[in-house]
């Protein structure tokens, strides 16, 4: 009885860790600047098949609800990713679910060039310099990532982010702790500055 209560209580921490993780990463590298302008960069993932996978399709959720989630009008989301195994690129893949499953009906730029993180920032400079708010869709560490990168690239740029709705209490709850431990290793090559606010 003692263990099963031991494993229980184990389980419950393990779920709230990875939940404030989550919760704290989605909230590093942002401010709240104004503007009328908007951009929402939803990066891609690894699809070797011809459709949107999981994770990408997850991600084209969150970049869209992250319109939403500030109700400002005209605003562009900016999918980014390169080649795949099936020929198509991850950018186009995500767009095609946006549009043909959400039927998502605003304005949509194709980055399709990047294989890395890296280059998903280097390769969307160019579409963000006329735009007041910047938002990356992705899971909060990989986001977190990327608006590190943003900040070494184009500190200017990094000075317009803004939290995007990629983090929701609850969901993904019980993968969270994996997503955490993740995002942990993926974000220990970051300067000091920068971890000390993603930790």
């Amino acid at each position: 009885m003692r263990r099963r209560t031991g494993l229980a209580i184990a389980g419950v921490a393990a779920l709230a860790w990875g939940e404030w993780l989550n919760w704290r990463w989605s909230r590093a590298l942002v401010g709240s600047n104004g503007g009328a302008s908007a951009a929402v960069v939803v990066l891609g993932y690894r699809n070797p098949q011809a459709t949107a996978n999981l994770i990408n399709r997850w991600r084209v959720c969150a970049g869209i609800r992250s319109i939403a989630a500030d109700g400002m009008h005209g605003t562009c989301v900016i999918f980014s990713g390169g080649a795949t195994s099936s020929g198509a690129t991850e950018a186009q893949l995500m767009a095609d679910y946006a549009k043909s499953v959400l039927e998502f009906d605003g304005t949509v730029l194709l980055e399709d060039q990047s294989a890395t993180t890296w280059e998903n920032i280097t390769n969307v400079i160019p579409l963000l310099e006329d735009v007041d708010h910047i938002k990356i869709a992705s899971q909060p560490a990989h986001a977190l990532k990327a608006r590190a990168y943003l900040r070494r690239q184009r500190p200017d740029l990094a000075e317009r982010l803004v939290r995007a709705d990629d983090y929701r209490p609850g969901e993904w709850l019980a993968v969270k702790p994996l997503l955490a431990l993740y995002g942990l290793w993926t974000l220990r090559g970051l300067k000091a500055d920068e971890r000390k606010v993603s930790l």
